[in-house]
C-alpha cells in the first residue's frame, strides 16, 4: 500500500480533523497540499444550533470559546457563556472587588453584542472548589439553558481554576443527562463537548476540529473589546494572539478565520457501515 493510501486509509478508520464550515465560501481549494483530505460537515450542523461556554473566568469564556457561541447566535440559534468565578483578581491594580464588578459589566455587554446570554457563579477566583455543589449547580444550569454543543477547558492547563472547570463540567455533563436523578429541571443530554484552544491550557492539546469563524470573526472580537484585558492591560495581549491564531487556524483549514477545537476521545469514535 503506498503511503498516500496508506494514510487515507488511517484518516478513515481512526477519525480526521473535521472542518466545519459556515454558510461563508471556503478558500479557494478543496484540501491542503500535502494533507490528507477532512470531512467537512458543511453549514447545517444542527449541533451548533445551542452553544454554551463554560468557563472558569470571563475572559476565558469570551476570548477562548466565545467564537463558537457568536456562530450558533449568528446561525439563528441560542447561545450563553457561564463562568466560574468573575475572575476578580486578575487586575494587578484595580481592588478585587472592583474589578469584579468590571468583569461582570464586560461580560453583560459583550454578550449583548453577540446575541447571547451571560451567566456567571461567584466562586472565588484561584480557588474553584472541586465538590458536589458545584457539580449540580452546573447541571442545572446546563439543564436549564439545555445546550447541544458545550465548549470548555482542555485539562492539561497550568491554571488549577482552569483543571477545576474540567473536573467540574466531566461529573456536571453526565448529571444534566441522568433521568434518574431528579432536580427542577428535567434531564438533557448534551450531544457534544469541545475543548477550547487557550494559550493556558496547551499541554496536550490537540486540534481535531476547525470551525468556520470568518461571519462572526468581527462581533466576535467587538464583543471581546468590552473587557480591557483584551487589550492588554493585564500584561497579555488578547486581542493580538486571538486574532492572529483565527488566521493561523484558517490557513491550516482553508477558510479565512477559524478557531481549531479538540473533542474527548469517545467522541472521535467513527462507526463504519459496510455494504
Amino acid at each position: 500500500m503506498s503511503p498516500t493510501t496508506r494514510r487515507s486509509f488511517l484518516t478513515l478508520a481512526s477519525g480526521s480533523a473535521v472542518a466545519l464550515s459556515l454558510e461563508t465560501a471556503d478558500l479557494k481549494g478543496e484540501q491542503l497540499p500535502g494533507q490528507p483530505p477532512s470531512q467537512n460537515s458543511g453549514s447545517q450542523d444542527k449541533n451548533f444550533s445551542n452553544v454554551m461556554a463554560i468557563a472558569a473566568h470571563p475572559g476565558d469564556a469570551f476570548f477562548a470559546m466565545g467564537a463558537p457561541v457568536a456562530v450558533a447566535t449568528h446561525l439563528g440559534g441560542q447561545g450563553s457563556l457561564l463562568s466560574l468565578s468573575l475572575g476578580e483578581k486578575g487586575s494587578p491594580t484595580i481592588p478585587t472587588e472592583q474589578y469584579g464588578a468590571m468583569q461582570r459589566e464586560a461580560a453583560k455587554k459583550a454578550a449583548a453584542i453577540i446575541g447571547a446570554k451571560a451567566l456567571s457563579l461567584t466562586y472565588p477566583d484561584g480557588e474553584i472548589p472541586i465538590n458536589e455543589e458545584a457539580k449540580f449547580t452546573v447541571c442545572d444550569l446546563i439543564r436549564q439553558y439545555k445546550p447541544l454543543t458545550i465548549v470548555t477547558h482542555w485539562k492539561g492547563s497550568w491554571h488549577k481554576d482552569h483543571r477545576a472547570c474540567y473536573d467540574i463540567l466531566d461529573d456536571a455533563i453526565f448529571y444534566a443527562g441522568l433521568p434518574s436523578l431528579v432536580r427542577k429541571e428535567p434531564a438533557h443530554g448534551v450531544t457534544r463537548v469541545f475543548y477550547a484552544d487557550n494559550w493556558e491550557d496547551a499541554t496536550g492539546f490537540t486540534a481535531d476540529t476547525y470551525l468556520d469563524i470568518t461571519a462572526v470573526f468581527e462581533s466576535w472580537t467587538n464583543a471581546c473589546s468590552a473587557f480591557p484585558m483584551w487589550r492588554g492591560e493585564t500584561g497579555f495581549r488578547y486581542n493580538d494572539y486571538y486574532g492572529s491564531l483565527a488566521i493561523a487556524r484558517g490557513c491550516l483549514s482553508n477558510f479565512h478565520r477559524a478557531v481549531a477545537l479538540m473533542s474527548p476521545a469517545e467522541q472521535r469514535v467513527q462507526h463504519i457501515r459496510t455494504p
